[in-house]
Formats: structure tokens, C-alpha cells, sequence
């Protein structure tokens, strides 16, 4: 059959105008990026020289931060990683245990224990920190290598915070499986522990994945818990070190904060990339025979 020729109308009311918004959605989320990237890379340490993009590029924002011994920007970069690796590693592993039991255990308080997870979420975790420090401040009286001022006390606050919402979202996930593999399982022998490790986190990777990350971004991100909890400057992680270089008035380096922004993001964007493969290719590869 001949092809119909080409009308623009046509086009546009059918996908054409899907485009457009999608190029405008995308410009919009780039330029937070892009005026980041060019105060980075101004060497004159202010944001109003920012505001024609990349009119001036230099690498001394990124010298300076990296050389200053004022700034430990190095020990900072390594406690965030390690603190926020830790925290996406434990969340996980914990957030599927829970999620598990609840979704294939029957026990007394299993209702509520749900509900108590949801009703728990509603109130933010700033309303907590007087608490948490009080409760630190106590803990570190008696086991100081968990209590203010150590990384292990604000991995245990991570944890704490992020595991309602993370089994929640997990137990939604465990239950689209098939209780059928489990009793298949059970007929040949195997146990809770043995369906859990070997079957059900195959089945399971995508949410897996996608809590990780979470996680991850948001232990790097975090800023008013780990500002309360770690006091020394040696102790403290990325997102409340690279506070002190504007926390200034008269004097804000704005172009090192920047600098600092853009390399504290690399393992995040590379971790993306990463997980990218086992969301998307869990999907599809985790299908159920």
C-alpha cells in the first residue's frame, strides 16, 4: 500500500507534542547541573561570575579543594562512602528479612506490625533528632564506639529510619511472587533460610536494586542527623563538611562547595549505572517458570 504522506498536523497531535514536553523536561532537570558543572569550574570561587555559563574554565576549584589541608575533603569523601555503603548493604539485608516474614510467616502481631511501619512514616525524622541525641548521648555513656561522634552510632540511626519504609516496599514486591515455589521448595527439603538465600533474592533483585540505591543517595545526601551526631571535623561525612566552605558570610567559596558537589556525585551516578542493568534486566529475566 502506498505510504501517506508526511502532515505535521497529524503528527504533532499524535506523539509530536509528547517530544516536546519530553526535550523541555529533560532541559529543565539538566540546568541545575549544567550552572553547577560552570561554577565548578570558575576559578574565581563566586557564583555571580556563574551566571553566563562556562564563561571563564579553570581547574583551581577542584585543586584547591582537593590540596587545601584545611578542608579534608579526601577523609570526608571516604567516610561518606563508606557510611553510605554500609547503611545500603545493611538496609537490604535487613528490609528483606522483615519483608519475608512478613509476607510468607504467620505469627500474633503480624497486622500490626504493618500498620505500625506505615503509621511510623508519617512523622518526619527531624521531629526525632532532640530524641536520637539524647539517646546517643546515653548510648555513648555506657559503649562509646556506638554512641555520638562514631560512624557505627549514625549507621545505626540509618538504619533505624530507613527500615520501616524499605520492608514496606519490599513486602509489596515479595508478595508478587508465587507462594507456590515455596511449598515446591519445602516438598524437596529445603527450609526458610535455604528458599530465602537461593530462590526468593533472585526472584526478587529488582526491589533489591532499586532500595540500594535509595539508600545510598540518601545516606549521601543526609545532612541533619549525621550534623548533630558526628562533632569532629575527622568524622565528619561530605554533605556537612562541604557546608563549612559557604557557611561564611563574609567569605563563601562557592566554586569549591561546587567542585566537591560534582565529585561527591560520581559514585552516585556510578552507581546508577551500575544497578541500571539488574533493574531493568530483573524485569525480564526473573520470570517465574
Amino acid at each position: 500500500m502506498p505510504r501517506k504522506p508526511f502532515q505535521f498536523g497529524r503528527w504533532f497531535r499524535a506523539t509530536g507534542w509528547r517530544h516536546i514536553v519530553g526535550v523541555v523536561m529533560v532541559l529543565f532537570s539538566l540546568f541545575p547541573i549544567v550552572f553547577v558543572i560552570s561554577s565548578a569550574l570558575n576559578p574565581q570561587g563566586t557564583l555571580t561570575g556563574s551566571n553566563a555559563l562556562f564563561s571563564k574554565i579553570g581547574i583551581d576549584s577542584f585543586v584547591r579543594i582537593l590540596t587545601d589541608p584545611k578542608v579534608p575533603f579526601l577523609t570526608w569523601f571516604g567516610n561518606t562512602l563508606m557510611i553510605a555503603g554500609i547503611t545500603a548493604v545493611a538496609t537490604v539485608f535487613l528490609g528483606a528479612l522483615a519483608a519475608y516474614s512478613f509476607s510468607r510467616m504467620r505469627f500474633t502481631g503480624r497486622r500490626f506490625g504493618l500498620i505500625s511501619i506505615v503509621v511510623v512514616q508519617m512523622f518526619p525524622q527531624l521531629l526525632a533528632v532532640v530524641a536520637i541525641f539524647l539517646l546517643m548521648s546515653a548510648i555513648g555513656d555506657w559503649f562509646p564506639a556506638i554512641g555520638l561522634n562514631t560512624h557505627v552510632g549514625l549507621i545505626m540511626v540509618y538504619l533505624g529510619g530507613a527500615l520501616g519504609v524499605n520492608t514496606y516496599l519490599m513486602y509489596g514486591f515479595f508478595n508478587t511472587v508465587p507462594a507456590s515455589i515455596d511449598e515446591a521448595a519445602k516438598l524437596d527439603g529445603a527450609g526458610h533460610a535455604r528458599i530465602f538465600f537461593t530462590i526468593i533474592l533472585r526472584l526478587v533483585a529488582p526491589i533489591l536494586s532499586v532500595v540500594a540505591l535509595l539508600s545510598f543517595i540518601a545516606s549521601v545526601n543526609e545532612f541533619v542527623v549525621a550534623s548533630v551526631l558526628l562533632i569532629d571535623t575527622e568524622q565528619q561525612t561530605l554533605a556537612v563538611g562541604l557546608t563549612k566552605l559557604v557557611s561564611n558570610p563574609r567569605y563563601a567559596d562557592w566554586s569549591a562547595f561546587s567542585a566537591g558537589a560534582v565529585i561527591a556525585a560520581l559514585p552516585v551516578v556510578a552507581l546508577f549505572l551500575f544497578l541500571q542493568k539488574y533493574i531493568v534486566g530483573g524485569l525480564t529475566a526473573g520470570a517465574v517458570k
